[in-house]
């Protein structure tokens, strides 16, 4: 089971990211969510918890997802992978500077947003088991 945290200051955001996601993206991926509501909670919840993936919102108050992503990217040597979620695809170059792993535009599509999540989590060398 991997865990995802999802960043958003407002909890319809959180429920959308987690609806669009859903508990298993692929065979054999399964997802456990935790949510931070603020700043300071995301940060503490990376500090004192095992996270495999980030998707913070963009246009979270008063800290957007962008400045946590390059935030952590420039403090911490074990930054999980980090997935933006911006408002408009013209946006995606503020997740470039971010350093973010991947960029999703709101509103989350979940076909879309299930295989980024997915691809992001199983690395290519360790493809999905098949059935």
């Amino acid at each position: 089971m991997r865990t995802v945290l999802l960043y958003s200051d407002r909890p319809e955001t959180r429920d959308q990211m987690r609806f669009a996601i859903g508990t298993h993206p692929a065979p054999g991926l399964t997802l456990r969510f935790v949510d931070a509501s603020s700043y300071r909670e995301c940060l503490s919840i990376v500090d004192n918890y095992e996270v495999d993936l980030l998707i913070l919102d963009g246009e979270a108050q008063p800290a957007g997802g962008i400045g946590v992503a390059r935030q952590l990217r420039d403090e911490r040597d074990d930054c999980p992978l980090i997935c933006l979620v911006v408002a408009r695809p013209a946006d995606r170059w503020l997740a470039a500077y971010a350093e973010a792993d991947a960029t999703l535009v709101h509103p989350l599509d979940p076909v879309t947003t299930g295989q980024t999540i997915a691809a992001l989590l199983q690395p290519a060398d360790d493809p999905a088991p098949t059935h």
